[in-house]
């Protein structure tokens, strides 16, 4: 199976704050036969490493910390990684938890403050409505038994 999987899970310093969230469940995957296809929606869309925190705001704009609007860069990168899941025929995503490109299911709410609420980043949605199956790195195990 040829699963998209957010890039910082693999070791890649390309999340905001320049660091990886490596996921070792992850790489087992790989390991167990999978090919993984690495992406970073926000570095697809331009945005540079590090950045400003950014947030999904109510009203479906994506603006960093201090109020830059980066929606269409968020935009652009999700497009990106659909197009890259369809040319890899990946069925399957797994993306960083409550990012707004990759959330899925939960996002922040846009006030910086760490708080969660019903949504979808991006780049999950998009990859979503294009048929592809997307979970976080929280729901994994969950998934993993459903092979």
């Amino acid at each position: 199976m040829n699963i998209l999987v957010s890039h910082c899970f693999l070791g890649e310093p390309c999340r905001y704050d320049g660091t990886s969230r490596l996921d070792r469940q992850i790489l087992e995957l790989h390991r167990a036969g999978h090919n993984l296809v690495p992406v970073c929606p926000e570095i697809l869309g331009g945005l540079d490493i590090p950045r400003p925190p950014a947030e999904i705001q109510p009203d479906g704009r994506v603006l960093t910390q201090d109020g830059q609007d980066v929606t269409a860069a968020y935009r652009a990168g999700a497009e990106r990684a659909v197009e890259i899941a369809r040319e890899n025929g990946c069925t399957a995503a797994i993306l960083k938890a409550r990012s707004p490109s990759c959330g899925s299911g939960e996002i922040y709410d846009g006030t910086f403050t760490h708080t969660g609420v019903p949504g979808w980043g991006l780049a999950a949605w998009l990859l979503a409505e294009a048929g592809v199956e997307v979970m976080d790195e929280e729901h994994l195990q969950a998934w993993l038994y459903g092979l």
